[in-house]
């Protein structure tokens, strides 16, 4: 019996040329076209196929030959099929084996190639390319309009990516060939659709190789780059890439939120390359504050405080350095996983601050209960699917409603939250925070022990005492030192979005420049990839991330608005 030779043993013996098992002609002469006419027709082996005598024989009659007579000679069609094939797929196998990491670590990972999640690294970003009238930033327009593009996407460290549920320990970091074959797919994707900004979420800080991957790639393509990591050598951290082409950064800062999860923020001061023209005969270089940022994943419902206080650290940032570098009628893009929906306090805290969602503003959806489950964006590592990743847009405004008064509605609406979690309703509410008040009245003493009770005070990661403070005041309307049932009422009966009206409009082109006018932008377009979770759906063959990809297209606009001072 013939021994079949297996290439793939060769690769493992040696990283030189294979040994072959039987006499081989040399590779470098050609094939006689004959072989490959042969070789060409073996589908049609029942034709008649004439073969010329040779000139010293008598004629013999015509034969059929069969495909087992051309295994029992030795022709070159043998010598292809048992010698040039097999030491093709060698030398294919070594190249690859070379490019994706050692032998040995090929054979470790062979365990878990029929996991689809894995082998299929993103077999879902076949179907389509999303966003091409985008890729060229600026030039995003069939009209030939000048517009930015930003692109939002949490990466799925490799020290958190998951590859064996059954053991969880196993973590893609431990095996070099997956981690970077998926990140140079990203890389491909981002450097494809070319977004004027880019903002990535579990970024992969503390692998140099990887760092070097992404900033060589980015840099080469035109981008600047910035990382930043958490705090206590998580390992993640935060990368933003600003195309040089259309923005020069002119300032940037570095946010750390020294509470629990070691968050962080980037916030970048940004002005355009490009003018952008507000009538015929002016044009202005337009200044962007771009945030880039990962909350806290909200592992308990007590954890909600953090995360509202996260982005009141975030906008408490943003009005002083706006009021330090004496800077208004400026819009700002929030970028990030906010670990949070539609329906959570983080939401409704930013839209209380004149924010909008921009996939939403594109998609027409409001903030109702019937629009939050539209889209979704993260498979969570429960098996949860919901729309977490937002790119937030602000424009300059006339009016805001005060950053501390949001910021206690947010708090108050976090309270209640966790009040009727114990199912206490209005009346109930009021007794449990009057405790044993002799009078019908809440005191200071009684509603700080009712936050201890909800778990929103006495832990490092709670209301600090100058918090519950000043939630305090904002309680006692009359500022007699006790909260009766009407005001107790209020706070109960508050809604998130009774925003102040945003005065700014747009400028009448037929109108002159006015001295109150800003340059703002309006959501052109946004995408989020794959598609299917446009629909609501996470599809099981994609597994670049466990995030999906956000794009948004702005175009500016001109508006009309008061002068502000900050």
């Amino acid at each position: 019996m013939r021994k079949h030779w297996n290439p793939i043993v060769l690769i493992h013996r040696t990283n030189t040329r294979p040994r072959l098992p039987f006499p081989c002609p040399d590779f470098n002469q050609s094939f006689h076209p004959s072989t490959c006419i042969l070789i060409n027709n073996l589908d049609h082996m029942n034709q008649d196929i004439t073969v010329p005598p040779p000139s010293n024989s008598v004629h013999k009659p015509k034969l059929r030959p069969t495909l087992n007579s051309y295994f029992n000679k030795p022709t070159l069609f043998k010598a292809f099929f048992f010698c040039f094939l097999p030491f093709l797929i060698s030398l294919f196998l070594i190249a690859y084996l070379n490019q994706s990491g050692n032998n040995s670590e090929m054979v470790l990972l062979a365990g878990f190639c029929n996991d689809s999640h894995i082998a299929n690294v993103d077999s879902s970003e076949i179907k389509s390319v999303p966003f091409q009238e985008t890729r060229t930033g600026h030039a995003c327009s069939t009209m030939g309009e000048p517009c930015i593009s930003c692109t939002t996407f949490n990466i799925l460290a490799p020290i958190y990516k998951r590859l064996d549920q059954q053991n969880q320990s196993v973590r893609e970091s431990d095996f070099r060939a997956f981690w970077l074959a998926r990140n140079k797919k990203i890389v491909n994707w981002l450097l494809y659709e070319r977004s004027s900004i880019i903002c990535l979420q579990e970024f992969w800080v503390g692998n140099e190789e990887l760092v070097h991957m992404y900033e060589e790639s980015l840099g080469a393509a035109g981008y600047d780059t910035f990382k930043l990591a958490r705090t206590n050598n998580r390992g993640d951290g935060l990368l933003t890439a600003i195309h040089k082409e259309y923005f020069k950064v002119l300032n940037r800062r570095e946010l750390f939120f020294n509470d629990f999860g070691d968050r962080v923020a980037q916030l970048l001061h940004v002005q355009s390359v490009a003018p952008f023209s507000i009538n015929q005969n002016e044009s202005v270089q337009q200044e962007i504050i771009i945030v880039n940022t990962h909350l806290l994943f909200p592992h308990d419902s007590s954890l909600s405080i953090v995360r509202l206080h996260q982005v009141y650290q975030i906008l408490q940032y943003l009005e002083t350095y706006q009021r330090e570098n004496k800077l208004s009628q400026m819009p700002v893009i929030l970028c990030g996983d906010w670990n949070g929906s539609k329906r959570g306090h983080v939401y409704k805290f930013l839209r209380s601050q004149g924010f909008v969602s921009s996939y939403d503003i594109a998609h027409e959806y409001t903030d109702s209960d019937a629009d939050a489950h539209k889209w979704v964006s993260h498979r969570n590592h429960r098996g949860n699917i919901c729309g977490v990743d937002f790119i937030w847009l602000r424009n300059p405004h006339k009016s805001q409603k005060l950053l501390k008064i949001s910021w206690a509605e947010a708090a108050f609406g976090i309270i209640k939250y966790q009040l009727k979690k114990v199912s206490l309703a209005e009346n109930d509410a009021f007794a449990f925070l009057r405790a044993d008040s002799s009078g019908n009245h809440i005191t200071y003493s009684a509603f700080c022990d009712a936050l201890r009770q909800v778990n929103l005070t006495g832990l490092s990661h709670g209301l600090s005492f100058q918090e519950t403070k000043d939630l305090w005041v904002q309680a006692d309307a009359d500022g007699n030192g006790v909260v009766d049932y009407e005001e107790f009422k209020r706070i109960w009966d508050a809604t998130w979005l009774q925003h102040m009206d945003e005065d700014c409009s747009l400028e009448d082109s037929n109108e002159g420049i006015a001295e109150d006018e800003a340059i703002g932008f309006a959501v052109k377009k946004a995408v989020l990839f794959p598609s299917d979770v446009e629909k609501g759906i996470w599809p099981e063959n994609y597994s670049l991330s466990d995030h999906a990809r956000l794009t948004a297209v702005f175009s500016p606009v001109r508006l009309r608005c008061s002068k502000q001072s900050l």
